[in-house]
């Protein structure tokens, strides 16, 4: 090793390999609390950051028991908004019930979906009627749409996947639910640009996002297992100005539940579904402890490239 390093990167949890201290994050407010509802998608997606699939079922799904006592302890903690995500949340079978369950508690709802086939069954067509009449703009329904042309967002999510996705955003959109996106950063070309690609495409299917506000239209950098990314010290956050309460772990936690484990559990963060130093227990109140930034996402992700799964 060259000189001053004492470890390989992100392997100790308090201190980096040159031994500086590794920054942590304190949970300021549990804004949003995330439900994983399993890591089943009916596609798979080149680059997916939880790399699900019509297979992976690492993650299996959460059932409306085990989502019960966490949607009542954040109420407890203040929290704003309920977010779920997957795999592809469409596919679990009570996932008309955890989202009824969220809104009667007076959450505000943000679900993540493609869109696709698991979505457009009659069954949750119904069920997601039944809570847009009864929940209206509390619920918003947040599209994978990787870019705003078929060829690019193909080469992420495969043959075929486009006009599905655009059709079930067009059946949402004629019956008035509260619409977000979410595509990626991975083409290179100037954000202004690619925003106005995004409007172009949703004036055309008559899809009321507003592509300028962040929070409707998130464009996500890439998550890279590769390259050398520099571990986040203390000392960074006066380096980079920037304020650790922005880091999504500040503000977010997501409940999941391991293949073969007895309950679910806590992680960090959305980003990190599988990493068990990033565990943070089994309630709410357990994992309200610092989040030490000891993974390479960490850098990559929040702190140098500014992602949010929030938006």
């Amino acid at each position: 090793m060259p000189d001053g390093l004492t470890h390989e990167k992100f392997s100790h949890p308090d201190v980096t390999a040159r031994g500086e201290t590794r920054a942590s994050v304190a949970l300021r407010q549990l804004e949003t609390l995330w439900l994983n509802t399993g890591t089943l998608c009916n596609i798979e997606c080149a680059n997916c950051y939880i790399e699900s699939s019509p297979k992976n079922d690492r993650l299996v799904y959460l059932t409306a028991a085990d989502c019960e006592p966490f949607l009542d302890e954040a109420l407890d903690f203040g929290t704003r908004e309920i977010g779920i995500t997957g795999g592809e949340p469409f596919m679990n079978p009570d996932i008309i019930r955890i989202c009824e369950m969220a809104l009667e508690r007076g959450f505000e709802l943000l679900v993540l979906t493609n869109a696709m086939k698991p979505m457009m069954r009659p069954r949750v067509q119904a069920g997601l009627l039944d809570l847009q009449r009864r929940f209206g703009s509390r619920l918003t329904l947040r599209i994978s749409i990787d870019h705003y042309t078929k060829e690019c967002h193909e080469e992420e999510r495969g043959p075929g996947t486009f006009q599905p996705t655009l059709d079930g955003m067009a059946w949402l959109a004629s019956h008035g639910f509260r619409l977000a996106a979410a595509g990626r950063t991975m083409w290179g070309e100037p954000e202004e640009e690619e925003r106005a690609g995004y409007r172009a495409l949703f004036e055309r299917l008559g899809v009321d996002i507003d592509v300028n506000d962040r929070a409707r239209l998130v464009l996500f950098p890439e998550m890279d297992d590769g390259g050398d990314p520099p571990e986040i010290t203390t000392d960074c956050w006066s380096i980079l100005n920037k304020n650790p309460d922005s880091v999504m772990c500040s503000s977010s936690r997501m409940v999941v539940r391991h293949k073969g484990a007895e309950r679910p559990a806590v992680q960090a963060c959305t980003l990190l579904a599988y990493a068990p130093e990033f565990n943070l227990g089994a309630t709410l109140e357990q994992a309200s402890r610092p989040v030490k930034l000891n993974h390479r996402h960490c850098a990559t992700f929040c702190v140098l490239g500014g992602g949010n799964c929030s938006g």
